[in-house]
Parts: C-alpha cells; structure tokens; sequence
C-alpha cells in the first residue's frame, strides 16, 4: 500500500514539474521501465525511466528498496534528471538535480572520444550506465530492404558464405520448413552485401566512431528474429556480457549498435539492461540450467547479484541502443504471435590487439566456437578463437592497422 502512495505522490511531483502528459507516464510492475530517447533526428522530447529491481527478466516484481531515475529535457536544452530512493514506508525525495555542463567541463571519460558527435550530456550518460539509445536512426527503407533480404535468405533464393542460420531449441526438425518461421537468428553476414549494409551506414558509423575511433572494423554481425514462445521458454536470452565472446582488446573500444527492426517491448522480449555493469570485471559465462533448454551457444552468467537494478529498454522501429561489451544484458520470452526482428553489430577500434583465452573464463566459448566452425565450415581444429574472428572481421571506416 505504501508503494503505491509513494508511486501516486511521485506522479504528482512530476506533474507539477510539468513533465508528465498522463497518469501512466511512471508505473511499476509490469509496465515499468521504458527506453531512454537520449538523441536522434527528431527534438528531443520528455521521458522518465524507471530502474527497479526484478527477479529475472521475466518476472515483474517490485524489491523493498526502489531506485527511479527520471531524465528529461528541460529549459536551454539541458539534461535534468532526478533519481529518487524509496522503500515501503517513504516518500519519494529528489537526491539529485541537473546536470551542469559548467560543473562538469573538466570530467575525464574513460568508455567515450571527443569528436563532437555525442553531448556532454550523453558522454556522462554512457560513462555511468554503458548504453545510450538514439532514437529514429535507422530509415524505415533500410529495415525494410534489411528485412527482404532475411526472409531471401530463410527460403534459401540467397546463400552467402559463412552465414550461419540458426533455429530455436524448442523447434523439432520435423517442422522445419525454408521460411522465416523457422529460423530464431542469423549470424555472420559479412559476405552478404545487402544485410552488411547495416555495418555501413554513415548514422551508425557516425556513433560507433565515439567510442572506437577513426579506424572501424565490424567484427560480429546478426539479425535476431526472436520467435513466439513455444511455452518452454526458450526464446529467452540469459543475461549475459558480450565480451565473453570476443578475444580482442582493448575493452573500451568495442562497441555494439543494435537497431529495432520493429516496436520492441517487454510483451515480445525488449533488452534488458543492467545500468553501470560495464564498470564491472568479465564474469563467468555457462549454458543456465533451464528445463526447456537453452538455443546454442546462449551462456549466460553464472553467479550475479540478483537485487541489482535492470531496465528494460523499449524501442521504435529504427531506434539504436549502443553498448559496452562489458555491460550485462539479456531478453525476456516473445509472449506476442509475432516474430521479434532487431539487427546488430559489434564494432572495434582496428588498432585493437589479440588475446589468448586459454586458461581464462572466455576458453568454454572458444572450444564451442571452434567445434562449430569445424562442422560448419570444415575449419581445422587447430586453429584458435583470434583465427575466427581474424576472418570474421571486415573493414568498414578507416584503416586496417592491427586486427
């Protein structure tokens, strides 16, 4: 009862800072969080973002302790952002206010370059949570070209060179069939000159250069098309840090874009995100014990602190959240009959450097990696995770000077 008093005292406050259009702008429970529009082609308009500790990412639940962390756009343009505390017996108080690009002229970024694309403001949003979505970069004619060329690709009319098609555990082989129904996620399309298009793209290039440099090389490419769950709860994807995959460093300047193909939410399986994780060590990755099973190669973390704050990121059709390898994320189960479409890459810095993973947490994954490119692709076995990615990676803006 007193979370709720404490939710309808917070409408209020925000109602009388002029920043909410309705009753449902700020909800708990299963309409929580919403996406963060930090930039874009469009004016920037007010959002507030709730983070919330939840059981996984697909159990709504509310903890006793609640951080919300509301940021909108107010007067001279500046980023406000009001982050409140609140337990079961306490009325939300503001501990925070605007960001002062006066304040802050000084700050050193350790996870951003200075190249006059990104705001101070984003600059310091990213250095604190690792994310930041940029609302409506992507065209509808992109996606839409993007997406003609995956279902080319399900029926077979196209078959580019070390693509792997993949399929959702849950799927028996019986019902297979060359369309896009049968296929959860495409990866490794560099060979595929109108799906790699996407690792081109002058908007997306434009941000990936904040973080890695003038030299960009695009080292992982997929198209995820997450599936109905077929009630096994298959079509989740277990929180997870994407450098567990990667061999190269350094960690700073790699990056991912993932765009929506659609309008994403929590009904059809959003990313969730855990804020400020990237500042955190790689931990360690295994396939999670799930009843259903698990999709190949979908490690998820092993031993986390469950009571950590998550938000889940609700995105538009051509909205582009981008991301340390660090930062641990996942999805929840498609509950919609439709498909979920998103696609993405990961970018490095090419003056990055190679590691060899043996003997580390990352040595589980480079044994799967391998068995797989050897009955895939006919791959020798002697070779190692830093010879995979070599061949996987393709030069999109710049040089080519060590990876």
């Amino acid at each position: 009862m007193a979370g709720v008093q404490a939710a309808s005292r917070l409408r209020i406050l925000l109602r009388h800072l002029g920043r909410l259009p309705g009753p449902d702008a700020v909800s708990f429970g299963a309409q929580a969080a919403t996406g963060l529009g930090l930039g874009g082609r469009h004016h920037r308009s007010p959002r507030s973002d709730a983070v919330q500790p939840l059981a996984s990412p697909d159990c709504p639940g509310l903890g006793a302790d609640v951080s919300l962390r509301i940021l909108f756009w107010g007067r001279a343009n500046r980023l406000c952002m009001f982050q409140f505390r609140m337990c079961a017996a306490e009325v939300a108080h503001p501990i925070s206010g605007a960001v002062s690009p006066a304040c802050s002229s000084q700050q050193q970024f350790q996870y951003t370059l200075d190249n006059n694309v990104l705001s101070l403001e984003q600059r310091q949003f990213y250095e604190e949570n690792g994310f930041l979505l940029i609302k409506n970069l992507v065209s509808d004619a992109d996606i839409q070209r993007f997406r003609d060329e995956f279902e080319r690709i399900c029926r077979k009319e196209v078959k580019p060179p070390g693509i792997m098609v993949m399929r959702d555990v849950a799927m028996e082989k019986s019902e297979f069939v060359p369309n896009e129904k049968a296929v959860s996620k495409v990866q490794d399309f560099q060979e595929d000159v109108e799906l790699f298009r996407y690792c081109c793209l002058p908007e997306i290039l434009k941000y990936v250069e904040c973080f890695t440099g003038p030299n960009i090389l695009a080292m992982h490419t997929m198209l995820i098309n997450k599936p109905p769950d077929s009630g096994k709860k298959t079509s989740r994807h277990p929180l997870h840090q994407d450098l567990h995959y990667f061999p190269f460093r350094p960690i700073n300047t790699i990056v991912c874009a993932w765009t929506a193909m659609e309008h994403i939410n929590r009904s059809n399986g959003c990313l969730v995100v855990l804020p400020g994780t990237h500042k955190g060590p790689l931990m360690q990755h295994d396939y999670p014990q799930w009843e259903g099973g698990v999709n190949i190669m979908y490690h998820g973390i092993q031993d986390y602190n469950k009571d950590t704050p998550r938000l889940h990121v609700v995105m538009e059709k051509g909205d582009t959240v981008f991301f340390h390898p660090l930062l641990i994320h996942g999805s929840g189960q498609n509950r919609t009959k439709g498909f979920r479409k998103a696609i993405s890459c990961h970018f490095s810095s090419s003056d990055g450097y190679y590691i060899d993973v043996k003997g580390t947490s990352q040595e589980n994954i480079e044994k799967e990696i391998l068995q797989i490119a050897n009955r895939l692709h006919g791959m020798s076995t002697d070779l190692t995770m830093k010879d995979v990615w070599r061949f996987r990676a393709r030069l999109v803006k710049g040089e080519r000077t060590n990876l």
